[in-house]
């Protein structure tokens, strides 16, 4: 999700941040899951997936909000 360069700065956000690293997770989490669905690994039906796509939608733009948050004040 976020630029390789970038990967110090969101560790220290995730060390500084419950919230940040609580919502980092589980956007791998649901990212992981979605992928595997798509490919036919998880059996999951239409619903579900659609689901899990939508909180991985929700949880990107959280954390890109609040990482510009960190950035403006930086």
């Amino acid at each position: 999700m976020f630029e390789q360069s970038q990967k110090e700065e969101v560790e220290a956000l995730m060390q500084a941040n419950p919230e940040f690293r609580s919502l980092y997770y589980r956007h791998q989490e649901l990212d992981s899951k979605v992928r595997d669905a798509e490919i036919g690994v998880l059996p999951v039906d239409d619903v579900t997936l659609h689901k899990m796509k939508k909180e991985k939608l929700q949880a990107k733009d959280k954390l890109t909000t609040m990482w510009g948050q960190l950035t403006a004040t930086s």
